[in-house]
């Protein structure tokens, strides 16, 4: 079976390298963990991931509306990205 990773999944991973908090690995993370619960992130870090979307990828969460759920994992925040393009 092989897996299938969004074009989007390179960059993203790139960015969470960027905001991780000191001593965390994203390596260890599954795409479906909690970015939050897994340590990877605080919960300020949502806004900077808010703000990579929207810069990024001309995300506009004042039309789709804020769910912090879909900003939780990287599966979610790249299936956000997917169905924003």
């Amino acid at each position: 079976m092989s897996v299938v990773v969004s074009p989007y999944a390179a960059g993203l991973m790139q960015f969470l390298l960027s905001i991780q908090k000191p001593g965390k690995s994203l390596e260890n993370i599954a795409f479906e963990d909690s970015l939050v619960t897994s340590g990877l992130i605080d919960s300020l870090a949502i806004i900077q991931i808010v703000l990579y979307l929207e810069q990024t990828y001309a995300i506009d969460f004042s039309i789709i509306g804020f769910d912090a759920e879909r900003l939780s994992s990287i599966s979610g925040i790249i299936n956000l990205v997917e169905e924003t393009r």
